[in-house]
């Protein structure tokens, strides 16, 4: 099996995380600058197997889309020509950065770490992919 890929994409930096190849366990794989993400991911795809790609969809509590989708829709569409081989799901992402914010106070992380942007970046990829997979196991 091939592995899935969530993207928490910002307009600064951009948090990656993978699953295994039996798309169990979710990890962080990096915290890219956002203009460096397509170079990074041809990189990788070169070196794994990737079928979907689940990208983090901002939206309200009203359920509709945020303001920053203005920049999550123009990279979606670049990702589909770019990879036209891969699935691209886009995923509901709200309070992941919350709950990446709360993961860090809980696992005992100092204040710096809290405060790196890049590590929450990453940790709401994680949690991203997480619940991508949680919500297709069947029940």
């Amino acid at each position: 099996m091939a592995r899935l890929l969530a993207i928490d994409y910002g307009s600064k930096r951009v948090g990656l995380a993978v699953s295994d190849t039996l798309q169990i366990v979710a990890s962080g794989l990096a915290t890219v600058h956002s203009k460096d993400v397509i170079v990074y991911l041809e990189n990788y795809f070169k070196q794994e197997a990737v079928e979907t790609i689940i990208v983090g969809e901002p939206k309200t509590l009203a359920n509709l889309k945020s303001d920053s989708a203005r920049f999550i829709d123009p990279f979606v569409v670049h990702l589909q020509r770019k990879f036209p081989d891969k699935k691209i799901v886009r995923y509901d992402e709200r309070f992941t950065s919350a709950i990446a914010h709360q993961t860090l106070l809980l696992g005992g992380a100092k204040k710096k770490d809290r405060q790196n942007k890049a590590t929450v970046d990453l940790i709401s990829a994680i949690i991203i992919l997480q619940d991508y997979m949680a919500s297709t196991q069947p029940r």
